[in-house]
This record gives C-alpha cells, structure tokens and sequence, in this order.
C-alpha cells in the first residue's frame, strides 16, 4: 500500500467542505491535481471515497468510515510533529540525572531551579546513587546522564567534563592549619586523620597523596560518607581530606578548607550512554550542570577559612604533579 499524506489531507479538506474546488484553494492547488489525489487514493484502499454530482460531493458509507480514521490519523501526526518539534526547541521533555549524595545536593538542586526557569516544560528527576550504581543505571539507559567523577575508558559510557576537582584539607577555623593559602602534605604527618573507608576512589587518591609526601597514613576514623567526616572534623576529632565540592556540605559547619600541594586534581563529568543520541533536554541540562559544578566552591574569604576558586586546582610541576581519577 502506498497512500500519502497528501492524498489523505486532499480527501478530508474535500469532505469537510464538500467541494473539490474549495478544497483546492484551501491547499493552494489547482483542481485537477487535487482530484487526482483522491482518485489515487481510492485506488489505493479499492473502495469509492465520494459520490460525485454536479451540485454536490458527499460521502459513501465507505468514505465515511475512513474519514474518521484518516482524521485520527493526521491529527496524531500533527501532534508527534509538534512535540518533536517542542523537543528540539527544548520547550519539552524529560531529563533524569543520578549523582552521588553530596553532588546530589551541593550542585543538581541550583542547577535543577535554573534550568526549570529557563525551560519550564521539561521536567528533571534526580536520583542519589553510589558512583557504580550511576554507571550502571546509564550504561542501562534507566538515567540519562550521570554527575560525578569516574574512572577512565569505562565500556559503553562516554563523559563530558564539567570542571576540575582538587583535594584539600578539612579541619576546624581554630586549627593550626586554618586560614592558611596552601598546606604541604608532608605537614599531615602525625594529625588526627579521618578518612573515607578503602571502597572510595577519594580514599585512593589520599593514599597517594601521603604515599608521595613519604608520610604514613594511620587514619584515626574511617567512615563511608563525606557529611559524616565533616561532622566529626568539627567535633574536633582530626582533619579529613576531601574534595572542594565537599565544602558545599561544611558551608554552616566551623570548618576552615585549604588547598593541598603538591595539588591532586580529578575530574568532574557528565555521563551519557555510547551511541545514544544526547536529547536536546540533556544537552540544554549540561550547560546548567557545568555552571554550578563550577562555581560549588566560592573564591575569596569565608566565615570558615579561605577556600581557592574550584575552577583552579594548586598545580606544581611534572615531577611532582597527581592527576587522578575516580
């Protein structure tokens, strides 16, 4: 069968109007070409659509039937045209972002409000998840993209970077270590150490920290959350060393955060699945996702400490140089 668009448009404008001369300046045709649609068109389904007299054009019983159909038809063509058309200029859709706990909460919320001001018709769902099960939920296609920071070259997934995250230091505004511009690894050695338990790539990269400094790491507390750590820092109970996003946790804690040197810097990216196509939703959404995943950590004095732009990790020279990953 092959009927087209144009022979069902010239039919239903023919029935609505009961003429095949109207029709044809309603669709800015010439007559006879339209009349040759609809005698197509009954070729194609082998019925006869309209009894032709000279006064008037109505339509037989089978003609009626298919009216309907057709109507349905073109009328759900239009609508997946709109929405397709809605999709591309974002003024609809749907975006579902997982990310980690505390990403969850210092970055996606703002990101999610400015977006949704922006672009009100489209609807943003977030998912708190651990790192693997973010990877998985993508890989999977039940998210469509995923924040945090991830291992390199992981099968099926493709990442776009957002910015740059160094590690610092956590510990309480009366510390020796507060309010100072940079803090050496080697000045840890002997501190009070609260750290991420070993399954955290942050514990793996502080491990390298101390192993480069040729410092021992004995942590006095190992917990599986950032706010725990946190918490227990402004208890007094040791330092930690965290990434700078973790700062948008300790904003109303007496924390002070310093930057480390030699710095240790990583990645913070957007997920997406390889070879799905990106939705224009998504791709509108990661331009949101990238400015407050820059500006997480503010430049300048705090109430706290004095906290260094996340946008410019401490970085030393090629020998003494750390880049990791999660």
């Amino acid at each position: 069968m092959n009927i087209t668009i144009r022979q069902i448009q010239s039919f239903l404008n023919v029935a609505a109007l009961g003429s095949f001369t109207r029709a044809a300046e309603k669709m800015h045709t010439m007559q006879p070409a339209l009349s040759q649609q609809v005698r197509d068109l009954e070729a194609e389904l082998g019925i006869r659509l309209f009894d032709r007299t000279t006064r008037r054009v109505e339509l037989t019983e089978g003609g009626a039937e298919f009216r309907n159909i057709a109507a349905k038809i073109i009328e759900d063509l239009e609508s997946a045209a709109r929405n397709a058309h809605e999709l591309a200029e974002r003024k609809r859709g749907r975006v579902i972002i997982a990310a980690p706990p505390l990403l969850a909460a210092a970055i996606v919320p703002r990101a999610i409000a400015d977006f949704r001001s922006r672009y009100p018709g489209i609807e943003v769902r977030l998912i708190d998840a651990r790192t693997d099960q973010i990877i998985e939920n993508v890989r999977s296609g039940q998210v469509d993209c995923g924040l945090g920071t991830f291992h390199a070259g992981e099968e099926g997934i493709s990442a776009t970077l957002l910015a740059r995250d160094s590690l610092m230091v956590f510990c309480t505004s009366n510390h020796p270590l507060a309010q100072r511009q940079a803090v050496n690894w080697r000045e840890l050695d002997g501190l009070p150490l609260i750290t991420l338990t070993r399954d955290s790539g942050i514990r793996l990269l502080v491990e390298v920290g101390f192993e480069t400094a040729q410092i021992r790491l004995v942590p006095a507390y190992e917990v599986g959350q950032i706010t725990t750590a946190l918490a227990m820092v402004e208890a007094g109970l040791g330092i930690a060393v965290l990434p700078t996003y973790a700062w948008a946790g300790a904003k109303a804690m007496k924390i002070s955060a310093t930057a480390l040197t030699p710095g240790i810097a990583r990645d913070i990216a957007m997920i997406t699945r390889t070879g799905r196509s990106i939705a224009p939703a998504v791709s509108a959404f990661a331009r949101f996702l990238a400015k407050y995943t820059n500006v997480s950590v503010p430049g300048g004095a705090t109430t706290a400490g004095r906290l260094p732009s996340a946008r410019k990790p401490a970085r030393v020279s090629t020998r003494g140089e750390m880049n990791a990953r999660k």
